[in-house]
């Protein structure tokens, strides 16, 4: 009978299981019928084991059929093998997952204490979440954007948050794949000059254990039950996600946008060794998490537990997911979550040619997607910013924070200036391009655009977690006042500030990443690190009084961008196809890459000559020789458009006001 592929596959006459754990002594398929309260069982056992595959085929199974797995074998946390066959297991593999966690004893495999031998006997059926036998996987149809790299404009968003308040979303839509599928948000978000939406996790989602105990949800989703079914949670009608996921996908293909999904291959929702037992851990710890000593979980995600990126269980089950989303569902790409685990080995040191990541980029369907990275996980030693391979893209968190600074006048007029350019120190060594470089301001994982110019201190009190949670190195300003305002002159001090940082992410060479709901002035109320908020503040406000103008400004300068080949190069700048000017009309030069009070930068490439003046005070600067400058872009402005658009000529004195941003043509 055959081992591969792994799961619940149905044909015309039954369904055919298989299931992966190496230390189990035996397995049994549980099918489950009734209804909540209910809940009939039959178990039937896997005798089939082969390569550390159970597997079987059971007759006149249907899609639609509910079921689980047990696990019967040794029970020895000491050495990190926790079978418990009281608790019924979700498939790894599992195209459709039901139910949700409703009691937390019951969801764990231990009792008193989880590093004894004790177990806990309590039936975890009716109280965990459950798989469900889908119809067999159908390819999924039609062209792809296909969007080249240089050309991409992403925006990073919530399936849920992005739609639930939208105005012309029907009711029953909102905050659902078909939400964002609505024609309404399609529109807006290929009029904003968006190429790629970056979901935030849509693998199936639990809660972690500290969440569960204090009834708090994980609104975020980087806390994975299942990686190869979508999430039931953000489906309009129970069980359709399937549908409803590759209606979504079609209508945003149909209108020239990718979908990238944040994926979390480096920790699941078990949390550490005293959380639930869910899948992995009952079916085969040792084969899918990093163990430290004495049975305990090593923990580089900061999560409790960790994926091991060295294990070949854990490397099929990555791949072959990736491949199902690519395949069944049309999705473009990945952006790995905690990217650096997967070069980790067993939670040791980074290697960017790990099993893990070799097997993504050289595999045949996935080397053909975009890649992203996110070049960092829980320990110092992961911080690998421009340290991944030739396949990979990464978040550029060096290009966040230098603008972050320049902005607020703090940093070095040298290090901003490499990262308008491409980060060529980063990335060119290693073979990449510019659009390695997935530059960004702001993230679902920080302040909003709008915060970042609101608030100096993070405010996270509704997390529940006294104001612990979260970064304090938030780079931001207040302009003199925490929080909201309504003083008209402090508004349009931080507007104009947040549409230079929109214009320099745009203007600079590199992938600019937008955060969604950044172009309608959402704002946080200055919480930093809103994971566990499915409410108004983490949810788009789409009425916002600067919504519509804020929205029309970052259209336009990626209209800008997008006419332009020199504003999306896909290749570095050489030697003398960049000027570097100083603001007092000449060439900027060595000691001044090391003034301190400098603030201001003139950038001339191509046709373009772009200033930026982070200055508090308005500042008098001489433009190049040469010439005529058209005047294109003026952030000051709340449409961008500049108050005149006249030629001026070469060694033209004009005045810049504070935190300011001008583009002008040059031919």
């Amino acid at each position: 009978m055959p081992v591969f592929p792994l799961g619940a596959h149905a044909d015309a006459g039954g369904v055919r299981f298989a299931v992966a754990s190496t230390s189990a002594d035996a397995v049994e398929v549980c099918l489950i019928d009734g209804t909540d309260g209910a809940l009939g069982e039959k178990r039937v056992a896997l005798t089939e084991r082969t390569f550390g595959v159970w597997h079987g085929y059971l007759t006149g199974v249907t899609p639609g059929q509910r079921y689980g797995y047990r696990v019967h074998g040794p029970y020895r946390p000491w050495d990190g093998v926790r079978a418990n066959p009281a608790k019924i297991l979700v498939d790894p593999y599992a195209r459709r997952i039901t139910g949700r966690v409703t009691d937390l004893h019951a969801a764990r495999g231990w009792v008193d204490d989880p590093m004894t031998g004790l177990l806990n006997t309590v039936d975890s059926l009716g109280h965990v979440p459950l798989s469900v036998v889908t119809e067999p996987d159908v390819l999924a149809a039609g062209p792809r954007p296909d969007v080249p790299w240089s050309e991409t404009v992403i925006t990073e968003l919530h399936v849920r948050g992005y739609t639930k308040l939208h105005p012309e979303v029907p009711p029953e839509h909102r905050g659902t794949y078909l939400g964002l599928a609505h024609p309404a948000v399609v529109e807006h978000l290929r009029a904003l000059g968006v190429t790629a939406v970056e979901l935030l996790p849509v693998a199936s989602i639990a809660e972690e254990p500290p969440l569960l105990q204090s009834g708090r949800t994980n609104y975020w989703g980087y806390a994975t039950l299942g990686f190869l079914a979508p999430h039931a949670g953000y489906a309009s009608v129970p069980g359709a996600e399937i549908e409803e996921f590759r209606a979504m996908v079609a209508a945003l293909h149909a209108a020239g946008i990718e979908v990238i999904l944040d994926f979390v291959p480096n920790h699941t929702a078990e949390g550490g060794v005293g959380g639930t037992t869910l899948s992995y851990r009952g079916l085969d710890a040792p084969a899918y998490y990093s163990l430290g000593g004495n049975g305990h979980d090593a923990d580089i995600t900061g999560t409790g537990n960790t994926l091991d990126s060295g294990s070949p269980t854990v490397i099929r089950l990555v791949c072959d997911a990736m491949r199902h989303w690519v395949t069944v569902f049309g999705v473009d790409g990945f952006r790995i979550d905690l990217a650096s685990v997967l070069g980790r080995p067993r939670s040791g040191a980074f290697d960017p040619n790990a099993p893990l990541l070799t097997a993504i980029s050289v595999d045949p369907v996935l080397s053909r997607v975009k890649l992203i990275a996110e070049p960092w996980d829980a320990t110092g030693e992961g911080y690998r910013v421009g340290g991944f391979g030739v396949a990979w893209s990464e978040w550029n968190g060096r290009y966040r924070d230098a603008v972050r600074d320049f902005w607020r006048g703090h940093g070095g007029i040298g290090e901003v200036a490499s990262r308008l350019t491409g980060s060529s120190d980063l990335y060119r060594l290693s073979g990449r391009r510019p659009w390695a470089s997935v530059n960004f301001v702001t993230a679902h994982d920080g302040f909003t655009l709008r915060d970042l110019v609101s608030y100096e201190h993070k405010h996270n009190e509704a997390n529940g977690e006294h104001n612990r949670d979260g970064t304090d190195d938030n780079r931001s300003q207040n302009f003199g006042v925490e929080g909201e305002t309504t003083s008209p002159v402090l508004v349009s001090r931080r507007l104009a500030t947040a549409r230079a940082m929109l214009a320099t992410l745009l203007l600079s060479t590199g992938t600019p990443m937008l955060l969604g709901g950044d172009e309608l002035w959402r704002t946080q109320g200055g919480n930093n690190n809103a994971y566990c908020l499915d409410d108004e503040t983490s949810w788009v406000d789409w009425t916002d009084d600067e919504a519509a103008a804020l929205t029309a400004f970052t259209a336009r300068v990626a209209e800008i961008r997008r006419s332009s080949p020199a504003l999306h190069r896909d290749r570095f700048y050489r030697d003398g196809e960049v000027l570097w000017w100083h603001p007092s009309g000449r060439r900027m030069g060595g000691h001044d890459w090391h003034d301190g009070n400098l603030h201001s930068l003139g950038l001339l490439r191509a046709e373009w000559l772009l200033l930026l003046h982070a200055g508090d005070p308005a500042l008098a600067a001489t433009l190049p020789r040469g010439g005529p400058f058209t005047p294109v872009l003026d952030s000051t402005r709340p449409d961008g458009h500049p108050v005149s658009t006249r030629p001026l000529p070469g060694r033209t004195t004009i005045t810049l006001p504070p935190r300011s941003l001008l583009l002008l043509r040059t031919s």
